[in-house]
């Protein structure tokens, strides 16, 4: 039988406060920009802890909570997967891209050369896991997984905003490269790398906009 407990972490708001609450978030969350230009400045590990405590209270599909973060911050590791990593990137710009989307990149300035791999302060790799393993072996699936993971991943890249850091989504395509450097078993595959820290003083970003809220909503 399941098990319930009441409701006792719900905080409930006036309207005036909760609309309050949502511009202040709003206004928070859209200083939010993707760094490609890192400072070494190192971060405190206690500081990546609690964001990784944040990520690990997402929903998920029966809360099975099929995720699995690797913090990577030795340099050594770090020069390891932007080798890697590079050697992937290199092949698809220069061979697997399709022109179409080497145009729809073109207006952000990127290419496969990734020294942030190695400058920033911390990677953590973000794994998805279709399956667990009981202590005798079977497999126990995991339903949506990496709904699940991409969820809980949202939820990283909002705390480690709101703490003060700098984050970039990268995702070189394939990735099992990092099974093997990280020494991940085989249920668990490479959702992303997001790479965390300062960003370096004289860091610049694209000049992009989000689309408005008529153009992303709908109310029916």
């Amino acid at each position: 039988m399941p098990t319930f407990t009441p409701l006792d972490a719900y905080c409930q708001y006036s309207t005036e406060e909760m609309s309050a609450r949502a511009t202040a978030f709003y206004e928070e969350i859209r200083r939010r920009r993707t760094v490609r230009e890192f400072s070494g400045r190192a971060v405190q590990r206690e500081i990546i802890e609690t964001c990784l405590r944040a990520a690990g209270t997402a929903p998920s599909g029966a809360n099975l909570q099929p995720w699995q973060f690797v913090v990577v911050g030795d340099a050594a590791v770090k020069r390891q997967i932007r080798e890697a990593a590079e050697a992937e990137e290199r092949e698809f710009y220069e061979h697997r891209a399709p022109p179409e989307w080497l145009a729809a990149l073109e207006p952000l300035g990127t290419g496969w050369q990734k020294p942030f791999l190695e400058t920033a302060p911390y990677l953590i790799a973000i794994f998805f896991k279709n399956y667990d393993l009981l202590p005798d072996g079977r497999k126990v699936k995991n339903y949506y997984a990496m709904e699940s993971v991409g969820i809980a991943t949202g939820f990283l890249i909002a705390a480690l905003h709101h703490a003060g850091l700098a984050t970039l989504t990268h995702t070189p395509s394939p990735m099992a490269f990092l099974n093997n450097i990280l020494s991940r078993p085989k249920n668990e595959r490479p959702f992303l790398l997001l790479v965390v820290g300062y960003p370096a003083e004289d860091a610049l970003v694209p000049d992009i906009t989000k689309k408005p809220l008529e153009e992303i909503a709908v109310f029916i």
